[in-house]
């Protein structure tokens, strides 16, 4: 069933397809066209003096657990569904913040594990290091994947018109999607965004007319991203 209309997808391959199937499985037809690709590096991985791990992304899980065998350190996860890639992926013990990388952080400043790996993005959304050194925990950061923009494919670009909504799970997808709009402008689109980090980039668009609204999610789950489908 897909009479909902059509769901543009714009989070990177491979998460893509399992957002694809969740949007369908509401009735909506799926549009997977990503604004970024994601390219995993090649980091050397030393542990020596670490106590914890700290992952802001199940992409940085994932490339990490390919780079190392290391299993056993406490790994605390931004939120649940990068934590439940940690605990697949044979970590444990797992702890989720259940928010974005502030909230993390103030999960690993309560617990104070001793040093902290934070493993991510080349360039992240959030300076985790820098937040943990406020709270005077030790902490340094592991690039593992780098987050490549993408401009999407020009019949993505000549649907936005009629398109249901754009889910944005990241503050530099949102970004590509501002810049797009300043050419290709989409005063009837409906922007769903998984955090206000995430929307802040649109801010500009909907003012000028080039964006039709923005809705957040009230958690930063993308449960209830797509709940957002249906308001």
């Amino acid at each position: 069933m897909t009479a909902g209309g059509t769901v543009w997808i714009t989070r990177a391959r491979p998460g893509a397809e399992a957002t694809a199937g969740r949007v369908e499985a509401l009735g909506y037809a799926p549009l997977i066209d990503p604004l970024l690709e994601i390219r995993s590096l090649a980091p050397a991985v030393t542990l020596d003096g670490i106590a914890a791990l700290a992952f802001t992304s199940v992409n940085g899980v994932e490339a990490f657990a390919r780079l190392s065998p290391a299993r056993t350190l406490p790994v605390f996860a931004v939120g649940e569904a990068t934590a439940a890639s940690a605990r697949a992926a044979g970590f444990a013990p797992v702890s989720s913040a259940d928010g974005d990388v502030a909230a993390l952080a103030a999960l690993i400043e309560k617990v104070r594990p001793g040093p902290v790996l934070a493993v991510g993005a080349l360039e992240p959304a959030a300076d985790l290091p820098a937040l943990l050194a406020r709270a005077g925990l030790q902490a340094r950061a592991l690039a593992v994947y780098a987050a490549i923009d993408r401009l999407p494919a020009a019949p993505t670009l000549a649907r936005l018109p009629d398109l249901k909504a754009v889910l944005l799970q990241s503050p530099r997808a949102a970004r590509g999607l501002a810049a797009i709009l300043e050419q290709h402008p989409a005063p009837t689109l409906r922007a769903l965004c998984l955090s206000p980090a995430v929307a802040e980039p649109l801010a500009a668009a909907t003012r000028s007319g080039h964006l039709g609204s923005v809705a957040l999610a009230p958690r930063p789950r993308e449960s209830a991203l797509l709940d957002l489908l249906a308001r």
